[in-house]
């Protein structure tokens, strides 16, 4: 049986540093995205330069059928999961009730159900062979209700309490798990997510490769919490300490807004 990575939005971005990342340690790679092109790109490009084997899925992780997929994929390739980077997620910017309720769903199974369902299963298989790390990608808008970001931002709030408990919980079973928060990042997210004319976008963001890592070894370190960036760690900083309340409010609303 070959032990693998399984990273999920895999074709750009973060995952894909993370991805290139795992190449150059020589792990073998199950990458999973929707572009089938691009995860074929990759793969001849990762198995050419780094001599591994990579496996390529494309699925749509909104979808019911997308963690079958995986979970299909690697049965009958005989595959280990040692290493679960639970990267794919979207994001939806505006008014709460301006936006479409269809893609407020795939969000929420997208960003919650199919990551949750992942750390079930292979977390499960991990702790049955007392090794084994897990990556999920959240998110700074998770740290704080996000007016004109909410249901993403609620989605990545889940994303931090899930891995925080489980974190404990796997306490001396030989398997971490990480949480990765990054703040604005240079990728396709920003197109995705419709936020051109956010604010938060204009001053000045993060590159994939510096975010994917600090996620990296956070994960390779098995630390709970990752926050790339100076400045993201001060404002995480600031969030935990600051009560709930109408201020905690009106700050995350002015850096959430639109320019």
């Amino acid at each position: 049986m070959k032990e693998i990575a399984l990273i999920t939005g895999a074709s750009t971005g973060i995952g894909f540093e993370i991805a290139k990342l795992f190449a150059i340690e020589n792990i073998n790679l199950l990458i999973v995205s929707r572009d089938k092109q691009k995860l074929l790109k990759i793969k001849d490009e990762f198995e050419n330069q780094y001599k591994i084997e990579v496996i390529t899925l494309a699925t749509d992780l909104s979808s019911d059928s997308g963690v079958q997929d995986i979970l299909d994929v690697v049965k009958s390739n005989s595959l280990i999961v040692n290493y679960l980077v639970n990267n794919a997620g979207f994001g939806d910017y505006g008014s709460f009730i301006e936006r479409s309720i269809v893609k407020y769903r795939e969000m929420v199974h997208l960003n919650i159900i199919s990551l949750t369902e992942l750390s079930y299963y292979y977390g499960k298989e991990m702790v049955k062979r007392g090794k084994g790390r897990i990556l999920n990608v959240a998110s700074m808008a998770g740290l704080q209700p996000d007016p004109n970001f909410a249901v993403y931002g609620a989605t990545k709030s889940y994303v931090i309490s899930l891995t925080e408990a489980i974190h404990k919980e796997f306490e001396n079973s030989g398997v971490t798990v990480t949480v990765l928060s990054p703040g604005a990042t240079a990728s396709n997210f920003m197109e995705r997510a419709d936020m051109s004319n956010a604010k938060l976008y204009a001053s000045g963001v993060m590159s994939s490769v510096d975010v994917a890592r600090e996620g990296y070894i956070g994960m390779m370190k098995g630390k709970l919490h990752v926050i790339p960036g100076l400045q993201n760690k001060i404002l995480g900083f600031f969030s935990g300490i600051m009560p709930p309340g109408k201020l905690r409010l009106s700050v995350a609303a002015k850096i959430m807004a639109a320019k």
